[in-house]
């Protein structure tokens, strides 16, 4: 009797989970990494603290976090979801924790305890990484697969693509050599750069909960907004171009985003605001109070914009300016130009053609033995741990479907 031998190509985090869940089925397991270091994407996630997961509890809400691949996702939950990532890591010694915006990161606040924890489980079920492996060409042989790494030929029966999302389509090819389908990969989550705009002098001024929406289309997001040198990011942005990610790509990231500093804000209620504050606090200068407690300078600049002299009293604010300074408020137009994407952390919506994946195993309809996990497939998700998630739930699916005993 000899082990079905399946091999993972790619150490990420989907690798991994793929490559512990078949070992512990009992197959030799080898994962192909072509870099000298594995789990690197974890080890930058959350800058620095691995956001594992989502702690959003209803499984129909958990899936709004994916703009592509949500109905497909929904089919892989039901074998492993957030619930069962908590269980996983908890009993291997990785207790959790769900922030208030419903992350969910390691207690140690580090990422090393999630890398310890999957190198742990590799290694105590026989798993072995060969590192500095690029695989450059798949053939299907006799029933099985021929990996060619530019050293030498090796023979598995089961293969799992595991190779992370890719900024190019020709990082796909060994999956088309396959005769898989690959939809082009463009950039998910990034942040939008406004160089010709006086807001970037702000950098560094956040707000908790604004509200983004860009002119000309029905996109839209609220959340935590921050101002950077180059624009605005946090997490409203990042979320926002993941939905967006298509039609910014369209619009060549050349679009008009108007910013509401607080999303609770409507017309209404600011000018009933103001026009109060007017008669109660004539004498108070306009640039000088900051209202709604928007950051001082921020408000400042705001003022500045609707052409609000400094020295200005509320009691000589006329409809005029009051109606400006609403404008503002409500409805501050950005002028983007270009995107920010994060080298180490990037995610693309694009990959493997989700109708030629069984959601049920992970396994290709076109080539038997043959799995995808991870990134590599048509599914991203929004900034919070949904990506994580879809790493674990599709490597967890793919490692136990393409393992098992062949009896010789």
């Amino acid at each position: 009797m000899e082990k079905l031998k399946v091999g993972i190509i790619g150490g990420g985090a989907s690798g991994f989970f793929a490559a512990i869940e078949a070992a512990k089925n009992g197959a030799e397991v080898l994962i192909f990494e072509k870099t000298n270091k594995v789990l690197s994407k974890v080890l930058v996630s959350g800058g620095g603290r691995c956001n594992v997961t989502n702690g959003t509890g209803s499984p129909s809400e958990f899936l709004k976090g994916y703009p592509r691949g949500k109905n497909f996702m929904k089919k892989v939950f039901k074998t492993f979801n957030s619930k069962d990532t908590f269980k996983w890591f908890e009993s291997r010694g990785v207790p959790l924790k769900t922030e208030e915006d419903g992350r969910v990161f390691p207690v140690s606040n580090s990422s090393s305890s999630i890398i310890e924890a999957l190198k742990k489980a590799a290694e105590i079920n026989g798993v072995k990484v060969l590192y500095k492996t690029g695989i450059q060409e798949v053939r299907r042989l006799d029933g099985k697969f021929l990996l060619n790494s530019g050293k030498e030929d090796i023979y598995v029966d089961k293969l799992v693509i595991c190779t992370g999302g890719k900024p190019k389509k020709e990082g796909y090819t060994l999956i088309e050599q396959l005769g898989h389908t690959i939809h082009p990969p463009i950039p998910s989550l990034f942040t939008f750069n406004a160089p010709s705009s006086k807001i970037i002098q702000l950098k560094g001024l956040s707000v908790p909960n604004g509200h983004i929406r860009f002119e000309g289309s029905q996109l839209q997001y609220s959340g935590p907004i921050l101002i950077t040198h180059w624009g605005i990011s946090g997490p409203a942005v990042l979320k926002l171009s993941a939905f967006g990610a298509e039609w910014l790509h369209d619009k060549e990231y050349k679009a008009v985003a108007l910013v509401k500093w607080r999303e609770e804000f409507t017309e209404e209620g600011l000018r009933a605001d103001l026009l109060g504050f007017k008669c109660d606090h004539p004498l108070k200068i306009v640039y000088k109070n900051p209202l709604f407690a928007l950051p001082g300078r921020l408000w400042e600049f705001l003022v500045d914009k609707a052409e609000i002299n400094s020295d200005i009293k509320w009691g000589d604010m006329n409809k005029k300016k009051i109606n400006k300074l609403i404008e503002n408020l409500l409805r501050f137009s950005l002028k983007v130009s270009g995107k920010t994407t994060f080298k180490e952390e990037f995610v693309t919506a694009g990959g493997v053609s989700l109708n030629e994946i069984d959601a049920n195993t992970m396994e290709s309809k076109l080539v038997k033995g043959l799995f995808f996990a991870g990134e590599v497939i048509n599914v991203d998700g929004i900034t919070g741990g949904y990506n994580f998630q879809a790493a674990w739930s599709t490597g967890f699916l793919a490692g136990s479907r393409s393992s098992g005993i062949v009896i010789q």
